[in-house]
């Protein structure tokens, strides 16, 4: 016969972790699934001095207790402006609530008490910003670094593991919805849960299973933009203008030439380009990056993001996001790098025009050529406009030296119709995170997972019981 567990969560990223959290403590009986591994066993061979990604099964930096998150250089966001659509589900004022109150959980659990992106000297650069052309939003942000996230998520999963059953290195398989109400998860090896409560966090690396799933569950489904892009590296001198004030630099651009909207995203000063292999049972290996407690390298990378809003009957983000990305593996095996200069000259990059370039790539396996060959004109002409506006702010992005790796692709691009209580169109049965499209970072998807815990006490007859040795009250309302 099947366990049966109060609740069940797939995904053990943010959005599951902090539904555990709420849940468990309040004495409900939890079970925590995820395909990937726990915090100590998620290691990278090409990190460990591989020469090429070996595509993994699960890969290691995007699935596992923790989730992509644990590998994002740990940015802890607090604003409601950027990082998802928290404000849009459940309003301005309980969205600074639900913030306040992460932001008090991760102090619980280690994050540091220094803030950026407050102070004196920021409303100069807002406008200095707007002079180029950019919208620059200036958010109090938390540094962790790879190495604190990692600390903290294992403080976390030590909390949890007396509180709640975590099955990790457990891929699902599919959902049902019982005749009784129930809902029962299948594993890929054939084990069978029943729970009452059912929770759909996958995060992005679960995106097109979710999808999968909610489409034979007959659940709505709608279109976000396609977020396709590219990891920029210039010398972490070139954005210290940036980055010591604010350290995540939030910029938007609309481009010149089609009026699409491009962003900046992930900055990690004195941080690496990464690969990493998503996608699920088709896997593509796409690029990003990561950062630490303290700068490894001399050189900040960040992503550039082009997001585009395509028309009926187009409904199919993730295949063309893949699609894009795969066409990079076909050309390079893995990541395609690119000068600046070669590109704005029409010519591939080459070894030896990389090797006389003062700047050298933090991502030793990618190959160099030639991004035309995977991008789109359009989003290639994007991209080149917003890196020249960000000239005249930060001079030094636009240099023929800078590094263009391909491509960046983020797979929440299918968002559910949600409640404000994020329960899906089956009773029971809620969505959270960056997978289900509500949330785009950190903080947002945490958020997310605690309104759907509290949604579920309430219904069981339960209070919310704090887990944090500091009330969100005492740190200040955040923006």
């Amino acid at each position: 016969m099947a366990n049966i567990y109060d609740v069940a969560i797939i995904g053990a990223g943010p959005a599951g972790i902090f539904a555990s959290l709420e849940l468990s403590d309040a004495g409900l009986n939890v079970l925590l699934l995820d395909k990937g591994r726990e915090i100590a066993a998620r290691v990278c061979p090409l990190q460990q001095g591989g020469k090429c990604c070996v595509l993994c099964s699960p890969c290691h930096l995007v699935s596992g207790f923790g989730g992509a998150g644990a590998f994002s250089d740990g940015k802890l966001t607090l604003s409601s402006r950027v990082g998802g659509h928290l404000e849009e589900l459940v309003g301005l004022e309980r969205s600074r609530e639900l913030i306040d109150y992460v932001d008090s959980v991760y102090l619980r659990f280690g994050a540091p008490r220094k803030v950026y992106g407050v102070g004196r000297n920021i409303s100069s650069l807002e406008k200095q910003a707007s002079s180029a052309g950019l919208t620059l939003t200036p958010v109090k942000l938390r540094h962790l670094g790879t190495e604190l996230c990692h600390e903290s998520l294992k403080a976390m999963q030590s909390y949890l593991s007396s509180r709640a059953e975590i099955r990790l290195r457990t891929a699902i398989e599919s959902i049902e919805v019982c005749h009784n109400g129930q809902k029962a998860i299948e594993t890929s090896s054939g084990e069978r849960f029943m729970c009452r409560y059912l929770i759909l966090a996958p995060g992005r690396e679960g995106a097109e299973w979710l999808c999968n799933e909610a489409l034979r569950l007959g659940l709505t489904l709608s279109s976000n933009p396609v977020d396709v892009g590219c990891r920029v590296e210039v010398p972490m001198s070139t954005m210290k203008k940036l980055t010591s004030r604010l350290y995540e630099s939030k910029l938007e651009f609309y481009s010149n030439s089609f009026n699409d909207r491009v962003r900046t995203f992930c900055m990690c000063p004195g941080g690496e380009v990464i690969m990493e292999s998503t996608g699920g049972a088709d896997p593509v290996i796409t690029v990003n990056g990561i950062g630490y407690t303290q700068p490894r390298t001399e050189n900040t990378n960040f992503a550039v993001l082009v997001s585009t809003t395509f028309t009926e009957p187009f409904h199919q983000p993730i295949a063309y996001g893949k699609y894009l990305a795969r066409l990079a593996n076909i050309l390079s095996g893995g990541v395609l790098v690119q000068r600046l200069g070669d590109l704005m000259d029409g010519r591939r990059s080459t070894p030896a025009r990389l090797e006389d370039s003062p700047l050298a790539p933090s991502l030793k396996a990618a190959v160099p050529g030639d991004l035309s060959f995977a991008l789109p004109y359009r989003y290639l002409k994007s991209i080149v406009e917003m890196l020249q506006a960000m000239d005249i702010l930060v001079p030094g992005v636009a240099s023929s030296h800078t590094l263009l790796y391909g491509i960046e692709v983020k797979f929440y691009s299918s968002q559910l119709k949600l409640t404000p209580c994020l329960e899906t169109e089956i009773e029971g049965i809620f969505a959270a995170g960056d997978g289900a499209g509500v949330s785009r970072g950190l903080v947002q998807a945490s958020a997310s997972g605690t309104i759907i815990a509290r949604e579920i006490l309430h219904r069981s007859g339960k209070k919310p019981s704090t887990i944090v040795l500091t009330s969100a009250s005492s740190l200040g309302r955040l923006p």
